[in-house]
């Protein structure tokens, strides 16, 4: 099985096509850190300048006044009726997080602070997906389309090992995208931003405890990869059961963009929870979600159900599946 893996990667990476997107992985990032920067720098200059000075003050508001009007904010949103138990839960945490900073002097990170930057590196997992959706999608239906489906079943090795060895490289080809996506975004933070002495917070056990960025952009960029191998699951499921790389790259992406809309529709309803388009894990894990009444094991669950769901369809499909036509 191990050996089926390295020669479904081999394959893999010796494509053009491979090293194209992991190019494009680095530069699209690359240049959207940049982007950020620039817009950093001009927001500092118009208000050095002070171009902003009719509409108020020209330095950025203290972080006080901005957690006192965060402090403001949630309590007016617990105070409305209708409240389900876990956002209601989610928004005592946060109020509890804002007045521990308030009490002891905690200041936050800022919007461009190296931190934040990498902080917000999960972010770079959207573009991963991009690209590990397009390979998902064709990394069997290709087989068919060029016709080597035939010399690839006549070996003496059973149809699921050479299935499980195409997914598993999906799978990593995700994860290596997902990696320099991450070092890349790392690398530009500490050369384009600067720290700052900003803390993270979170609430451990009823306290509020310092955490390290490190740890919450590592658990994001997990939660984050989740959501890849779901979609790649989606589009290698489609690949194989239709045999065509277009329409599985075209559904995938479909579903993948217009996910939050739906959802946003659906929220509703009961039947919205259950659509798997509906998790963003990590959206989930930072207090974001259309659906009320979700908690994150119950969304991972969901997940874990479709991406099984789908392996299964996969597997069934492509094991019966007559190739002499």
């Amino acid at each position: 099985m191990l050996k089926l893996v390295q020669n479904e990667w081999m394959k893999l990476w010796n494509k053009k096509a491979t090293w194209t997107m992991a190019i494009l992985l680095v530069v699209g990032i690359a240049g959207m850190m940049g982007l950020t920067k620039w817009i950093s720098t001009m927001e500092g200059n118009r208000a050095e300048s002070g171009d902003v000075a009719a509409e108020g003050q020209a330095d950025a508001p203290d972080w006080r006044v901005m957690a006192e009007a965060e402090h403001a904010d949630i309590s007016a949103q617990l105070a409305a009726p209708g409240l389900s138990d876990s956002r209601e839960t989610d928004l005592k945490e946060e109020l509890q997080i804002v007045e521990y900073r308030l009490a002891e002097g905690v200041e936050p990170h800022g919007s461009f602070s190296r931190q934040q930057m990498i902080k917000d590196s999960s972010g770079i997992a959207t573009l991963a997906m991009l690209f590990a959706i397009i390979v998902a999608a064709g990394i069997v239906a290709t087989e068919f389309s060029d016709g080597t489906i035939k010399m690839l079943l006549a070996r003496p090795v059973k149809r699921w090992k050479v299935l499980t060895s195409k997914f598993a490289a999906t799978a990593l080809f995700g994860a290596l995208l997902t990696l320099v996506g991450f070092v890349v975004s790392v690398v530009m933070s500490y050369l384009l931003f600067a720290a700052d002495g900003g803390t993270e917070l979170a609430v451990q056990g009823g306290e509020v405890t310092e955490v390290s960025v490190w740890t919450l952009t590592l658990y994001h960029l997990f939660l984050a990869f989740v959501n890849i191998i779901v979609y790649t699951t989606f589009a290698f499921m489609i690949g194989s059961v239709f045999r065509s790389g277009a329409l599985a790259i075209g559904l995938s992406l479909f579903i993948f963009f217009t996910g939050n809309t739906v959802s946003a529709l659906l929220s509703r309803y009961e039947i919205a929870k259950y659509l798997f388009f509906s998790h963003d894990l990590v959206a989930l894990a930072q207090g974001m979600t259309f659906i009320e009444d979700v908690t994150l094991p119950f969304a991972a669950a969901v997940l874990g159900a479709y991406a099984a769901v789908f392996l299964i369809v996969s597997y069934l499909v492509f094991s019966k599946r007559d190739i002499t036509a």
